[in-house]
């Protein structure tokens, strides 16, 4: 495909001038490529059923890919310093927030739900673009105040403002999965900074009863826990495409049933180029493919935390650290979700599921994690 062709030699262009962490690198190419050929297995059927065409997802999937290499190739170029700038970040945070109203009253309501914008192949989700956003937020303000963090008006009540009322209108749209997760990695950045532990506690009392409330206060969201539980008893409805996804997993045994020739993709497992991708890449290519995913994912972590502990400054150190554990996150409830380890959730893989909002993103957190990396501190 003239698509493939084109991703390829944009990636060589970027390794030949890449002057930074290489594995983080190779990492995430290795998923994107993944990606390309995965949603084409995965989507072939659908997309000749929907749209009459079998490459309408992978034609799709090939251009926002190209799309998120070549950003993330300008973004590992940029001094992330750069964002360093409060009215920068402000700016984006006033973008980020009137684009999420601007979904709840005039997005396109897919499946119950206003996360997107735009039309036809233009549409994005704001809530992916929301993360980095916080994530530079958090990172400006820890780094400022460090000095007083345990100091809740000066210090955590900016943060925790801002960042829950963002993660408020990704809820509302209704997308729980993404505001939990936001909250989640600005929580763990808040953590790191030596935050005194009897503020954990107290959020941590306070979360957990609110998320149950939250969580038992619509049916749908009932159901799903009920089907978690218990999926065979409702594998009719809320239970089907988890029973599915065990289906895929679990015929692909140790090699798979071989690239393509995958069968709970076909029309049996709801949204497989998706957010159930995991499991056919598990029917299809076996233990071994879905090793190989979630050892790329392990590669990406672990050399973003060590581009997080050896960051020049304390605000790259940051902004890395909430990088990682934004794409860690999402790869754990994705991958867990899967493997019915977790409650169904919206949450797409990250560098490998369809949708080129969450692709784009991500592509472009890992090129603000590669320029991080060329900026080493000397005592690391």
């Amino acid at each position: 495909m003239w698509c493939a062709d084109l991703l390829v030699r944009l990636v060589i262009n970027v390794a030949r001038k890449l002057k930074s962490d290489k594995a983080l690198f190779v990492a995430t190419i290795l998923l994107v490529c993944v990606s390309v050929v995965m949603v084409y297995s995965a989507s072939a059927h659908l997309g000749r059923d929907l749209h009459d065409d079998p490459y309408y997802f992978l034609i799709r999937q090939g251009l926002w890919a190209m799309l998120g290499v070549a950003i993330m190739a300008v973004a590992m170029r940029i001094d992330y310093r750069t964002y360093k700038n409060e009215a920068l970040i402000w700016t984006v945070l006033a973008a980020v927030a009137m684009l999420l109203v601007a979904v709840l009253v005039f997005g396109d309501e897919v499946n119950g739900a206003r996360r997107w914008i735009g039309f036809k192949i233009l549409r994005f989700q704001p809530s992916e673009l929301a993360k980095i956003a916080c994530i530079l937020f958090a990172a400006l303000m820890l780094d400022r105040r460090m000095h007083r963090i345990n100091e809740i008006s000066y210090s955590l009540l900016p943060i925790g403002i801002v960042t829950v009322a963002i993660a408020g209108l990704i809820a509302v749209e209704p997308d729980a999965g993404t505001a939990m997760s936001l909250l989640l990695v600005v929580g763990i950045m808040v953590f790191s900074t030596g935050l005194s532990y009897r503020y954990i506690a107290g959020v941590a009392l306070v979360a957990i009863p609110t998320v149950l409330v939250y969580v038992l206060s619509a049916d749908y969201r009932r159901d799903r826990l009920r089907a978690w539980l218990d999926p065979w008893a409702f594998r009719r409805d809320e239970g089907f495409q988890i029973i599915q996804s065990f289906l895929a997993i679990g015929s692909g045994g140790v090699f798979g049933v071989g690239l393509t020739e995958g069968l709970q993709k076909r029309f049996y497992l709801p949204e497989p180029h998706n957010d159930f991708i995991y499991a056919v890449v598990g029917e299809e290519l076996g233990l071994i493919g879905t090793t190989a995913v979630l050892l790329c994912f392990c590669v990406i972590v672990w050399r973003g935390l060590q581009v997080a502990l050896k960051a020049e400054d304390r605000f790259g150190s940051l902004v890395a650290l909430g990088i990682t554990m934004m794409i860690a996150v999402q790869a754990f409830v994705n991958i867990s979700v899967v493997l019915g380890l977790l409650p169904t959730k919206g949450i797409p893989l990250p560098l490998m599921s369809s949708g080129g909002s969450s692709l784009v993103v991500s592509l472009l957190a890992i090129g603000i994690l590669l320029n991080i990396s060329q900026h080493e501190s000397a005592d690391a």
